[in-house]
Formats: structure tokens, C-alpha cells, sequence
């Protein structure tokens, strides 16, 4: 593959130099041809130079990183988000699978988000986090927001809506979805505890977690057990059963 070709789109002249000098220093087979301190300048950029990977702070003044990715017709090149936001914006850019580095620029960071860019443009793997991510942060009824969950073979994007609940398997958690698909994520059930924190999902057992929007009936008894919209029965720790309660209180 010949070099990526990168833009850096960052309102501070600092944070520009840093992440130059680190992509030229950690990032091998990276090119950065431009640097823009705003949407517009980047908007030229990008029409200019066709690059395959950007840089993008989320947050500048005179519009944000969406504002320049709604200007565009179509993106079609890898976006690296860069941002100090809020946790509510680092769990929809989780949501999302967008890659972003946080702020102050950690090297180690910046080299895994390379590499999946990189991954990803060798596989000519397309999927618009982007788009994704806007939503997400744009639309915070759960029903509406989405989540990508990375497979095998590709990925899979699912409405939290979908989601009935969530089963550990070792490193692994299987997604049990409203239209019987129940697939299987390599990732541990406590990451996607911390990712859907908030989002209506509550974790019952160190094995479960579900999506409250469908549980149906509470069994007492030590910790008790959920039954769900679909029948299925599911046990609550004692250690858990408090916090589950309290979502119904």
C-alpha cells in the first residue's frame, strides 16, 4: 500500500505541531499533506488533496467537526476523531466504533488508531462512524441510537431497541437481539457494561445484562430472577439485585 495520505483539522497551532511530529515520528507510511485550523480550510483540503485518513478535532469555533462532514457529499476517507469531550461523547464515539485520540495526544493512542485505519483502508472495509456517531449524539432516546458491534467477518450495526440482553462467554459476549440473531462479540460483557451505561441496560448477573425496556416480571427470592418479553428466564445475583430494584423505584 503507498502512504496514507492524512489531513490534521485542529484550531490550536500547537496541537497541530504535536500531532505532526508524532505521526512523523510513530506512524510510518503516513503522509500528512495539509493542516487547516477550521471547516472551511478543510473542506478545501480535502477536495484537493483526496485523502485517505483525517485528523479531526471535534471541537472548533465557527463549527464542529459535523458541521464539516454534513458539508461534504460523500466521506470517503478514514476519520481519526480528536477530542477532550465530555464521557456521554466518548461513549457514542464507543457506540459508534469511531477511532478518536483524547487530548493531551497519547502516543500509544495515536499508533492504534493508525493502525486500524490502516486495516481498514487494506481491506477496503467501509463503514460510516461518522455518520453513525452524529446520530448517536444528536438522538439521545435510546431507541433511536445505534451500536456497532465488530464481527469475524465484518461488523454489525444494531438499534439498542433491538438489544433484548447480553450473555458473558469468557472474553466474549453474545448479543441476544429481538430478531433471533444472537451474535457473538469478542469483547468482555464488562466493556459493553461500561460502553451502554445510562442507555436503559443494567447488568444483573456477573453472566447478564439486560435491556430493561424488556423485562416483563421480577421473581423474588435471594436475588431473584427476570423474566423477559420473549420467556426467558434469568437469574439476578444477590450482590446485583439492589441496583436492578432501584431502576423500578
Amino acid at each position: 500500500m503507498s502512504a496514507i495520505r492524512a489531513i490534521i483539522v485542529d484550531d490550536e497551532q500547537d496541537s497541530r505541531e504535536s500531532l505532526r511530529n508524532y505521526t512523523a515520528k510513530y506512524c510510518p507510511g503516513v503522509e500528512v499533506v495539509a493542516e487547516c485550523s477550521n471547516i472551511q480550510e478543510a473542506k478545501a483540503a480535502i477536495g484537493e488533496h483526496h485523502p485517505s485518513l483525517v485528523f479531526l478535532d471535534i471541537e472548533m469555533p465557527y463549527g464542529n467537526a459535523f458541521d464539516l462532514l454534513e458539508q461534504l457529499e460523500e466521506v470517503n476517507f478514514e476519520v481519526i476523531f480528536i477530542t477532550a469531550f465530555s464521557q456521554y461523547a466518548i461513549q457514542a464515539l464507543n457506540m459508534s466504533a469511531a477511532y478518536y485520540i483524547l487530548k493531551p495526544i497519547d502516543i500509544e493512542e495515536l499508533i492504534h488508531a493508525v493502525e486500524k485505519g490502516r486495516e481498514r483502508l487494506l481491506a477496503n472495509e467501509t463503514i460510516n462512524t461518522a455518520r453513525i456517531l452524529k446520530e448517536n449524539l444528536s438522538l439521545p432516546a435510546k431507541q433511536k441510537q445505534r451500536i456497532v458491534l465488530p464481527l469475524i467477518d465484518g461488523f454489525e450495526v444494531v438499534e439498542l431497541s433491538d438489544i433484548l440482553y447480553c450473555e458473558a462467554n469468557d472474553n466474549f459476549t453474545r448479543f441476544y437481539l429481538t430478531n433471533g440473531q444472537a451474535p457473538m462479540i469478542c469483547r468482555k460483557l464488562k466493556y459493553y457494561e461500561h460502553m451502554l451505561f445510562g442507555q436503559g441496560f443494567c447488568r444483573i448477573h456477573r453472566s447478564y445484562m439486560v435491556n430493561l425496556d424488556y423485562v416483563k416480571r421480577y421473581i423474588k427470592g435471594k436475588g431473584g430472577a427476570v423474566i423477559l418479553s420473549d420467556g426467558k428466564e434469568l437469574q439476578v445475583s444477590n450482590s446485583r439485585k439492589e441496583d436492578f430494584l432501584k431502576q423500578f423505584r
